[in-house]
């Protein structure tokens, strides 16, 4: 499958590539080096922090972040997120492709990350930082997880109606 990062745009709930589990990156190529660069752009205009590759409709295991506590714009491509013990917290989180809504999710504060960068060498990181939330949540994304399904019982009452909206706005209109 060829790519054309210029048509690259956020992809919203309810659509099938955001519930699906993304497959591998094969390597590191011209495209994938141009649809990071292209994901970073959208993150950017968009103000996120963080973007799955799912979320511009593409079933790969990549992500990018843009994080003061991790050095500026990073791509993780293939990336693996493993969950330290110790304290969690509670942060309230957004997602660019469910628009208008955050709600409060807890994570674990510490996480680690392995990965491989544009440059084909190894990432490996841990943080206790704000990232290692970033890196947990586009981890998520690159596995069919979405806030939605880490929030609490009265955060669903209250999105409801949003929820909706974004699932009518999805579906084809009928003559």
């Amino acid at each position: 499958m060829t790519v054309d990062p210029a048509k690259l745009c956020i992809t919203h709930y309810p659509a099938a590539v955001l519930r699906a589990k993304a497959k591998p990156v094969d390597g590191i190529t011209d495209e994938v080096r141009a649809v990071a660069a292209r994901m970073i752009e959208i993150m950017h205009e968009e103000e996120g922090v963080g973007l799955a590759a799912p979320q511009v409709g593409l079933p790969w295991r990549m992500f990018v972040t843009d994080v003061v506590d991790d050095g500026g714009p990073r791509v993780y491509v293939n990336p693996v997120v493993t969950l330290l013990p110790g304290a969690r917290t509670v942060h309230e989180e957004g997602c660019l492709s469910l628009p208008g809504i955050r709600v409060d999710i807890e994570r674990p504060q510490s996480a680690s990350i392995t990965a491989t960068g544009l440059d084909g060498q190894p990432i490996n990181r841990i943080s206790d930082q704000f990232v290692a939330r970033v890196w947990q949540h586009e981890f998520d994304h690159i596995n069919g997880v979405m806030i939605i399904d880490k929030m609490s019982t009265l955060d669903r009452l209250a999105t409801r109606k949003l929820l909706k909206e974004l699932e009518a706005a999805a579906r084809p209109v009928k003559f």
